[in-house]
């Protein structure tokens, strides 16, 4: 019993991290729906939109209040970077190259993540870390040359996708110091709504687009805004507030295979051996890369840093 209490916060943000993932590879899925119906911006800004006001209720209802001082700099900068502009590069993208390059391409992030969690953080990078991505990495690319056998890749698409991956890297580093001083979900919703904001420009053509679009594309852009917004990032702030940003960044390498099985079951669309084997890699490296390395008895050699106080 004493052990089971003593590891329940790793058990609760393991259990975070997986709804995260999760999540977002269901987004995939209603992005391509949605898509065909929304352009980029106004996807993004009805997303966000929906995310802010669901994560507004639950704000209100808590009555956290307003951040600290200390944390906006990092909600400022991850809205900015991950929720706003990410969002709208990576819906652009998805519409210029196929799935399995633009996942190849944004799985760049974790990588990104990791090398600047260590520069700007000080955080470190286990071998066993840099192992695991590497074998994520290599199914990523897997799923990705499987999965792009149709069509050329429009250099504008790989390149948005890049930005994209390059901005969701950014934006995680710039969060994790401002878990640290404030909680997830005041950091969650004020990013979503510093998201939301930059993305007012698109205001006019998501309500042009609403007018035309069918239900089920509008559905999906709501649901995009509830769950892999609201809930997702919510569940994700929980988990990086207790651990490292380059571990956190590894998790995500379980998106790709999990796409595979949701585009399996959703849109039958059957993967082939090399998909199936790239998605076996992408879970075999997140499973390396969040082990710990255990010392005599069976304990645990170190343990998960402490949110920074950064400042």
């Amino acid at each position: 019993m004493m052990s089971t209490a003593r590891n329940r916060p790793r058990i609760l943000a393991t259990g975070a991290a997986a709804v995260t993932v999760l999540l977002w590879a269901s987004a995939f899925v209603a992005i391509r729906s949605a898509g065909d119906a929304y352009s980029p911006g106004a996807l993004a800004l009805g997303r966000l939109t929906a995310g802010a006001l669901a994560l507004g209720v639950v704000w209100a209802v808590r009555r956290e209040g307003l951040p600290p001082r200390a944390a906006w700099r990092g909600i400022l900068l991850s809205g900015l970077l991950w929720f706003g502009f990410y969002t709208v590069a990576l819906n652009w993208g998805e519409q210029r190259v196929d799935a399995g390059t633009a996942a190849l391409v944004v799985n760049v992030g974790p990588l990104l993540i990791a090398l600047l969690g260590t520069r700007l953080l000080g955080e470190s990078m286990p071998p066993r870390l840099l192992a695991g991505m590497a074998v994520s990495f290599a199914g990523a690319v897997t799923v990705g040359l499987s999965m792009s056998g149709e069509g050329g890749a429009s250099v504008l698409g790989v390149l948005l996708c890049l930005l994209a991956a390059v901005a969701y890297a950014f934006g995680v580093v710039a969060q994790k110091p401002a878990l640290g001083r404030a909680s997830p979900l005041q950091v969650t919703t004020f990013g979503c709504l510093v998201g939301a904001v930059a993305c007012l420009p698109f205001a006019g053509r998501l309500v042009h687009e609403a007018a035309h679009a069918p239900m089920s594309a509008t559905l999906n852009m709501v649901y995009l805004g509830l769950f892999p917004t609201a809930l997702a990032f919510s569940t994700w702030a929980y988990a990086l507030a207790r651990t490292t940003a380059g571990r956190m960044g590894a998790t995500t390498y379980a998106v790709p295979a999990l796409v595979v099985l949701m585009s399996w079951l959703a849109l039958g669309e059957v993967p082939g051996p090399l998909t199936l084997a790239g998605g076996v890699l992408c879970l075999a490296g997140v499973a390396v890369s969040r082990s710990r390395a255990r010392g005599h008895g069976g304990r645990v050699a170190a343990r998960e840093p402490r949110p920074e106080k950064v400042g």
